[in-house]
């Protein structure tokens, strides 16, 4: 611990705004992970579940699945089993409808894990910057030479902050190409579920039906 102080002390005072963007980095991080994880559901178990209770024409009982199953792909279906006595494109529309929706949910404050990646590198840069300013400035001051192990010193601390900042960027980088991946997988299972539910009620919901490989 003491030596964690230390180099945030050496660092100068862009240490402690790194610090903080390292801290929201990782509330987004784990924020969207739980959510993500808490969404993710057998999609094709899911949409079987409900075939099953459409080819016993029981409507409610397929409704009732959605609702007590979480995440975003059971409000999709529900939203087409819902608009289900219209036509094909109005169950279309009807999951398109709510799919925008659920996008903008599940993207929500992602992109903000790659503003942390390109601001903490600038962040850490400027502290170097400031840190050799007053380093320069210092010597000026003095009006003499510093030896080269006091001046490696002075560069050693004014490099930590932007040593600091590229690591924040490479973590925040890193969780936001993870984040983004469980991202476009969950879309696929919001788009598929909806797509195969759509094309089992306009067949007629046949009770031979097998489902379609797609889903997971």
């Amino acid at each position: 611990m003491d030596n964690i102080l230390k180099l945030f002390e050496d660092g100068g005072p862009m240490m402690i705004p790194l610090a903080g963007i390292a801290f929201v980095g990782i509330l987004i991080f784990f924020e969207r992970l739980f959510y993500l994880h808490r969404g993710q559901i057998r999609a094709s178990e899911f949409v079987a579940g409900i075939k099953e209770s459409l080819k016993k024409r029981r409507l409610l009982e397929a409704l009732t699945i959605c609702d007590d199953t979480p995440g975003p792909v059971p409000r999709v279906v529900k939203a087409v089993l819902l608009s289900s006595e219209g036509k094909k494109g109005e169950m279309e529309a009807a999951a398109e409808a709510a799919a925008i929706n659920e996008f903008a949910l599940i993207e929500r404050r992602v992109a903000s894990l790659a503003l942390v990646a390109k601001i903490a590198p600038l962040a850490g840069l400027l502290g170097t910057v400031v840190a050799l300013l007053e380093i320069f400035h210092e010597m000026g001051e003095k009006k003499g030479y510093a030896a080269a192990a006091d001046f490696s010193i002075f560069v050693y601390n004014a490099l930590l902050s932007s040593a600091f900042g590229l690591v924040i960027c490479i973590f925040a980088y890193v969780g936001y190409s993870f984040l983004n991946g469980r991202v476009r997988a969950l879309a696929h299972d919001i788009e598929w579920s909806a797509n195969e539910t759509v094309l089992f009620i306009s067949r007629g919901m046949p009770e031979k039906e097998n489902l379609r490989m797609g889903g997971k």
